[in-house]
C-alpha cells in the first residue's frame, strides 16, 4: 500500500515539474497577475530610442517593467545618429509617487553619479557638426537640486525644490556650482531639528533620534552617501547643535535650528585665477573629458568623478593644510583594520622612505556664513580649499600618456584639469526623514542685507532684526542664486563651441597630413618610375650595338682562328679546341683591322706549345671579361642611378686585358714580351 502512495506522489511531481516548464500563452488569463511575457535582451540598435517618448509625452511620466534598454557607447561612426530624435531637454527623469496623494517621487529612467562617475544630459548636435553630441538641460530649466547629482535615497518634488530623507544621512548638490563671485539662497527647514513625525516615512514611533538636517557647501568630490561637513571636501551647519562642522570636527558656531526656521546659506569666492599660458599642465585650464553613451533611451556624457587626493586625506583635524613636507604613515592601527594598502596607494611601490606629498591651495578671501532667520550668524570658514585638483605628478601624466587604448574603443581618462563644473555646490543632507525646502531667489523670506561682506567684517554692526530692509538689485554686492543656473549653461554651451572649433581645426590639419602624404607617396612614385626608366635606357643603349655588332664579330673571329690554326703543324687537342667557333658575348668589343694584317708569318715562328697556351689564355680572357660587361645591379631603386654597377664597370675597363688579338700576332716586341711570360709560367708549373 505505501509503494503505491510513493508512485502517486512520484507522478503528482512529475506532472507539476513539467508544468512548470511550459510557460502560459500572452492571451491566456491568468489568476497571479498580468501575461507573462519572456524577457527579450536584443542587442543595442540604432533605432531603438527613435520610438521613446518626448518630454511632453504623458507616456514618458509612466514607468513600464516591460521596456528592455542597454546602456551603451554611442560613437558616431557605428550609429545611425540620423535615425535617433534630436532633443534641447532630457527626457529623464520619471517621477513615481511614494505614496498615494504624496508630492516626493522616486527618479526612474536616470543616471545616478555613483561608483566614480558622472553624468550629464547629452543630446545629438546640428547637422554638420564633428562633434555629434552637445550639451543638454533637463526640465524644469532652472535652478534646483541635481537630478542626476544626489543620493537615490534623497526624494525630491517634481520642480527639484523639495527634498525628503530616508534613514540615515543622505546629501544631494544642486544643478549649478558657484566658481567666483558673491552668492545667497535660503532652504526651509520643514522638519527637522530632532523632531519626529508619525504621518510621513522615515523614523519610527519611540525612536530615540529624529529628523536632522546639515546645510552648507561641498565641492564635487565630497561624497553623497555622507552628511555635509564629513570631510575637507564640504562646509556645514548642524541644526541640533548650531555648530560648524569640517573634516568631521564640530565648532561652536551659532544657535540651533529647527522646523519653521528659514536658513540662510552665503558664500564668497575671489575671481578665477586665469591659467598660465606657458605652463600646459597648469590645473587652471579647462578640459572635459567623457564619452557620450545611452542609458535607458536617453544620451549622457559619462565621466570619471574627481577622486580625493592623498594630500586632502592626510590633513589632520586640527585643518591644518598639508604642506610640501612629507607625511610619515600611522604606525598604530586599529584591531579591526587588516594590514592592507591605503586607500590611494594602489599600485605605488611600497618603499619604506615617506611619501613627498603636494600642498593644497586655498582661495583666498573667501568666506562662508550662514543667517538664521535673517539673523546673521557671522563668518563660519574662511579660506576655502582650492576646488581645482591639484598639478598631476610628471610620472602620472608619463602613465596615462603611454597608456594605448584598444582600436575602435574609447576608454574614460583621468582628468587633471578643470571640466568647466568643478565648484562649490549648495550641499543638503538629511536623516531620518528630515525635509526641506530651496529657494534660490530673486524673493527671498528674509532679504540679506545689501552688503554682507560688510556686516561679516565686524560682529559688532550685526543687525538682529529679523526684518531688515530688502536689498535693492542696484547697491546689493551679493547675486540670488537662482540667476547662476543660466550662467552656467552660457559656459557649458560656450565649451561645446570651443571644443567643436577645435574639433575642426583638428579634421583640417589631419585632412592637410593626409594630403601631404598622398603627394609625398605620389613624388616617390614618380621618381622611383624615373630611376627605373633611366636604368632600361641604359640598357637598350648598351644592347643595341653589341647585337649590330654580333655577326661581323664572330665571322671575323672564325677567320682568325682558321688561320692561326692552319698555319701550326703540331695542333694536338689543344689546337682542335682552339678552332671551334666561339659563342656570341654579349656587350663584346668586336676586332678590327683583321684583314689588313697577316698574322701567318708571326704565327710559324712561335713553337706549337706556346701558340696553344696564347690561344687558351686570350679566348678565356676574351670570354670572362670585357669593357662593356654589366656589373652586379643595386638592390635599392635608387633615383640617381646605380653608382655600384658604374664604378664596377669602370674597373673592369681599366683592369681587362687587351682583346684585339692582331695587336699580339703582328707586334713582334708584344710577341716577345709574351713569350718571356709564358716562358717563366712554365717553369713555374713544371717546377
Amino acid at each position: 500500500m505505501s509503494d503505491g502512495k510513493n508512485e502517486e506522489q512520484v507522478r503528482v511531481y512529475v506532472y507539476l515539474f513539467f508544468s512548470m516548464l511550459v510557460q502560459p500563452d500572452d492571451s491566456t488569463p491568468s489568476n497571479n497577475g498580468p501575461p507573462i511575457k519572456k524577457r527579450k535582451h536584443n542587442p543595442p540598435s540604432h533605432n531603438s530610442a527613435a520610438h521613446s517618448p518626448a518630454p511632453s509625452d504623458p507616456s514618458s511620466l509612466s514607468n513600464n517593467p516591460t521596456t528592455t534598454t542597454e546602456n551603451v557607447v554611442l560613437p558616431a561612426y557605428l550609429y545611425d545618429l540620423s535615425t535617433r530624435p534630436r532633443l534641447s531637454i532630457s527626457r529623464a527623469p520619471a517621477f513615481v509617487p511614494i505614496a498615494d496623494d504624496s508630492p516626493y517621487h522616486h527618479t526612474d529612467q536616470l543616471a545616478h553619479n555613483r561608483l566614480g562617475f558622472r553624468y550629464m544630459p547629452a543630446g545629438l548636435a546640428s547637422e554638420g557638426s564633428i562633434i555629434p553630441f552637445r550639451t543638454i538641460e533637463s526640465a524644469p530649466q532652472s535652478y534646483r537640486v541635481s537630478w542626476e547629482d544626489r543620493s537615490p535615497f534623497v526624494k525630491v518634488t517634481q520642480d527639484g525644490l523639495g527634498l525628503l530623507g530616508e534613514k540615515g544621512f543622505r546629501s544631494a548638490r544642486c544643478n549649478a556650482p558657484v566658481r567666483q563671485g558673491k552668492w545667497y539662497m535660503e532652504v526651509t527647514i520643514e522638519h527637522g531639528g530632532g523632531a519626529h513625525a508619525s504621518d510621513l516615512p522615515g523614523p519610527p514611533k519611540g525612536k530615540a533620534e529624529g529628523a536632522h538636517v546639515r546645510l552648507g557647501w561641498a565641492r564635487r568630490e565630497a561624497p553623497l552617501g555622507g552628511p555635509c561637513g564629513l570631510d575637507g571636501y564640504s562646509y556645514g551647519m548642524r541644526d541640533k547643535t548650531g555648530e560648524k562642522i569640517t573634516l568631521s570636527r564640530p565648532r561652536p558656531y551659532g544657535r540651533p535650528f529647527s522646523s519653521g526656521d528659514v536658513i540662510g546659506l552665503y558664500i564668497s569666492l575671489p575671481p578665477l585665477r586665469p591659467p598660465s599660458k606657458r605652463d600646459p599642465h597648469d590645473p587652471a585650464h579647462v578640459k572635459r573629458e567623457r564619452i557620450a553613451i545611452e542609458f535607458k533611451g536617453q544620451e549622457y556624457f559619462e565621466s570619471l568623478e574627481y577622486a580625493q587626493s592623498k594630500e586632502m586625506l592626510a590633513v589632520d583635524f586640527s585643518r591644518k593644510p598639508a604642506d610640501g613636507s612629507s607625511v610619515p604613515p600611522t604606525a598604530k592601527k586599529s584591531a579591526t583594520v587588516k594590514n592592507v594598502p591605503e586607500r590611494g596607494t594602489r599600485g605605488a611601490s611600497s618603499a619604506s622612505g615617506p611619501t613627498q606629498m603636494r600642498a593644497l591651495p586655498t582661495l583666498p578671501d573667501s568666506k562662508i556664513a550662514f543667517f538664521i532667520n535673517g539673523q546673521c550668524q557671522g563668518v563660519a570658514f574662511r579660506e576655502l580649499y582650492d576646488f581645482r585638483p591639484l598639478r598631476a605628478p610628471a610620472d602620472a601624466r608619463k602613465a596615462q600618456a603611454k597608456r594605448r587604448t584598444r582600436e575602435g574603443t574609447r576608454e574614460h581618462k583621468e582628468n587633471h584639469f578643470d571640466d568647466g563644473s568643478l565648484g562649490y555646490f549648495p550641499l543638503i543632507s538629511l536623516f531620518n526623514g528630515a525635509r526641506v525646502r530651496l529657494n534660490p531667489g530673486p524673493d527671498f523670506a528674509f532679504p540679506p542685507p545689501p552688503d554682507i561682506d560688510a556686516i561679516l567684517s565686524g560682529d559688532a554692526n550685526i543687525s538682529d532684526a529679523p526684518d531688515a530692509p530688502a536689498a535693492s538689485n542696484t547697491n546689493r554686492t551679493w547675486r540670488p542664486l537662482c540667476e547662476r543656473y543660466a550662467e552656467f549653461m552660457e559656459e557649458q554651451w560656450e565649451l561645446d563651441k570651443g571644443e567643436e572649433e577645435h574639433a575642426r581645426v583638428e579634421a583640417a590639419q589631419r585632412a592637410v597630413n593626409v594630403q601631404a602624404e598622398t603627394e609625398k607617396k605620389i613624388e616617390r612614385e614618380r621618381k622611383r618610375a624615373q630611376a627605373n626608366a633611366k636604368k632600361r635606357a641604359k640598357r637598350d643603349e648598351a644592347t643595341t650595338p653589341s647585337t649590330a655588332a654580333t655577326a661581323p664579330a664572330t665571322a671575323a673571329a672564325g677567320t682568325s682562328h682558321l688561320n692561326v690554326s692552319a698555319a701550326m703543324p703540331h695542333g694536338g687537342a689543344n689546337t682542335a679546341s682552339t678552332c671551334t667557333p666561339q659563342p656570341e658575348r654579349e656587350q663584346s668589343t668586336p676586332f678590327t683591322d683583321v684583314s689588313t694584317r697577316d698574322p701567318s708569318a708571326a704565327a710559324a715562328a712561335l713553337p706549337s706549345y706556346l701558340l696553344n697556351e696564347l690561344h687558351s689564355h686570350v679566348e678565356t680572357d676574351q670570354t670572362s671579361t670585357g669593357p662593356s660587361t654589366p656589373g652586379p645591379q643595386s638592390a635599392y631603386g635608387s633615383e640617381y642611378g646605380d653608382g655600384d654597377a658604374e664604378e664596377q664597370e669602370q674597373e673592369q675597363e681599366e683592369d681587362a686585358p687587351p682583346d684585339d688579338l692582331v695587336d699580339i700576332y703582328g707586334d713582334p716586341a708584344k710577341l716577345l714580351q709574351y713569350r718571356r711570360a709564358a716562358a717563366i709560367r712554365m717553369e713555374e708549373e713544371e717546377d
